[in-house]
């Protein structure tokens, strides 16, 4: 069967961006995020849309996974659904119950972190009065292309009994991003590989300055001024 065209403005950008991955990288071969900005120039958010294909079934790789890709590559290892044809690009529903590889994959994922609050299985809160014990919820997540999907998240017990709003936009999110320097990109990419944040030796002087009584504070202020002339 013949492909249509990933260069035809017809289709959608996904089903687009489907189509360049299978007729240009293919299967097992690494891309860079300029290449694929290069090749649709006219999609702003081409990023999001190869990234919506994961939940049709395709996997594609980034330095997370797979340890030999640079921070800006990316790795296209399996084609899913095909999305180009009528009907295949709609979310699929999700279960109500999940496969213990399910919940240990979702774990595994998180770091067995509880990512409202961060404590890890076993840890005590502050109170003294339990060990955390870790769950995995559904978030309500609103998509860039404005669909709605549930998706799997690891809470703790405490948290996920909190009853607060806690649904995510991820178009505000994205946005949020692009905002961003391309230093402060390059850092927020390191935290999230790391997934945790480390403190710069700015971050931490601020943090002593914090805890300083006024009349040492505006003693570093003048310093600073003077440092400046």
């Amino acid at each position: 069967m013949t492909l249509p065209s990933w260069q035809d403005k017809r289709l959608g950008s996904m089903s687009r961006g489907a189509l360049w991955l299978v007729t240009v990288v293919g299967e097992g071969n690494a891309f860079t995020k300029a290449a694929l900005r290069e090749a649709f120039p006219d999609v702003a958010q081409i990023d999001r849309r190869l990234r919506d294909l994961r939940i049709h079934g395709w996997r594609i790789d980034t330095s997370r996974e797979d340890a030999e890709l640079k921070q800006q590559e990316q790795r296209f290892v399996t084609r899913g659904a095909d999305v180009w044809i009528p009907g295949q690009s709609k979310a699929p529903k999700h279960k109500n119950s999940l496969t213990a590889m399910q919940r240990t994959k979702i774990l595994q994922g998180d770091n067995y972190l509880c990512r409202t609050c961060g404590i890890a299985a076993g840890e005590e809160y502050g109170d003294g009065v339990e060990q955390a014990q870790l769950n995995v919820a559904r978030r309500k997540v609103l998509l860039a292309d404005g669909m709605v999907e549930r998706q799997l998240i690891t809470e703790c017990r405490r948290c996920g009994a909190g009853g607060s709003d806690r649904d995510v936009d991820q178009g505000v999110v994205l946005d949020m991003v692009e905002a961003l320097s391309p230093v402060e990109r390059l850092t927020l990419a390191g935290w999230l590989a790391a997934d945790q944040r480390t403190l710069s030796p700015l971050d931490r002087l601020w943090g002593i300055l914090r805890t300083l009584p006024e009349e040492s504070r505006k003693t570093v202020a003048d310093a600073l001024d003077d440092m400046d002339d």
